[in-house]
């Protein structure tokens, strides 16, 4: 299973990601949060999955983080749990 990349983020991808946490208005503590998260190499699905935290969700696809999401709105794939078990969508 591969682990999120850190590094070496493709300049497009990595602008967008800034845009959104711009337009979104991502608070600097949700980043503290995902940096963390980040800190303990967490493993991820090869396909689209999530990550939950109180005031966003992340999303991502393989490697990469791909979008951030504000409460309310709903992701698609298999949702990263701390302990970096995979589950399908709508599974708690």
């Amino acid at each position: 299973m591969p682990r999120v990349r850190r590094q070496i983020v493709p300049p497009a991808l990595f602008q967008h990601l800034l845009d959104r946490v711009h337009n979104r208005k991502i608070p600097a503590s949700q980043l503290e949060l995902l940096a963390k998260w980040l800190d303990s190499e967490p493993e991820v699905s090869e396909v689209a999955w999530y990550k939950r935290f109180s005031g966003m969700t992340v999303c991502g696809e393989g490697e990469l983080i791909k979008t951030f999401l504000l409460p309310g709105h709903v992701p698609k794939g298999h949702r990263v749990f701390r302990d970096t078990r995979l589950r399908p969508s709508g599974i708690p």
